[in-house]
């Protein structure tokens, strides 16, 4: 059986969309955000406590791109994944880790230095910096999806998904009003997407379900600037 634990607005989504995508079979739990302060119990799943955490059988995975990347070659052949003797498969792997280590980790820092550190110890240049960091980096994808639907392979493929939840987390800072027409418009695609709004619902049920009712929404409201 497929375990994710996941926290809704978080990397965890990666996975969980994935999931969706493909159809297969798994078990969620959700856990209110930061599961590292709010849910001690997950550092004895993850002692980073970080998500997500991504079980299949006796395998554990911590990495959402990764997870994603074994998801649809572990469970393939699927056209989520682009096989290593197609023209695209190169760009592919880039976009999948350019929508973590490039687009992702810029906003980690947003949100750090807007919301998570202490008042006393948030610094609004700093994560204006970032930011703008950020917004920067977005110019690959918007001279990418300016000229065709997805990031490669003239298809819809886990780099979407890398790059989507991307798109997310800019959402939930209030940095989607910043993105460039073209992004606009293949990120309204992207939600358009079954799997996705899939996804979606899968959270907010399980969610619901576990009786977890703070997401990263929610916990960025509550930790509000100023």
């Amino acid at each position: 059986m497929i375990v994710l634990y996941h926290c809704a607005g978080a990397r965890s989504f990666r996975p969980l969309w994935t999931l969706e995508e493909l159809g297969l079979p798994y078990a969620m739990k959700v856990m209110p955000f930061p599961p590292r302060v709010s849910h001690k119990a997950y550092l004895q799943v993850n002692p980073l406590g970080t998500v997500p955490a991504f079980f299949d059988g006796e395998l554990r995975m911590t990495e959402s791109v990764a997870i994603s990347q074994y998801l649809v070659t572990r469970y393939g052949p699927s056209p989520l994944a682009v096989n290593v003797d197609e023209a695209d498969y190169g760009r592919w792997l880039n976009w999948q880790y350019f929508g973590e280590a490039t687009l992702t980790f810029p906003q980690t820092l947003v949100l750090r230095y807007t919301h998570l550190e202490p008042p006393e110890r948030r610094n609004p240049q700093i994560a204006e910096d970032y930011a703008k960091w950020f917004l920067a980096r977005l110019r690959g994808i918007d001279a990418v999806v300016a000229l065709q639907e997805t990031m490669c392979a003239g298809r819809f493929t886990t780099a979407d998904i890398s790059v989507g939840y991307a798109l997310v987390l800019a959402t939930y800072l209030g940095l989607n009003d910043r993105f460039p027409s073209a992004v606009v418009d293949y990120f309204a695609r992207l939600q358009a997407r079954g799997g996705y709004q899939r996804a979606v619902a899968a959270e907010t049920r399980v969610a619901q379900e576990q009786g977890v009712n703070f997401d990263l929404g929610e916990f960025l409201a509550n930790k509000s600037p100023g």
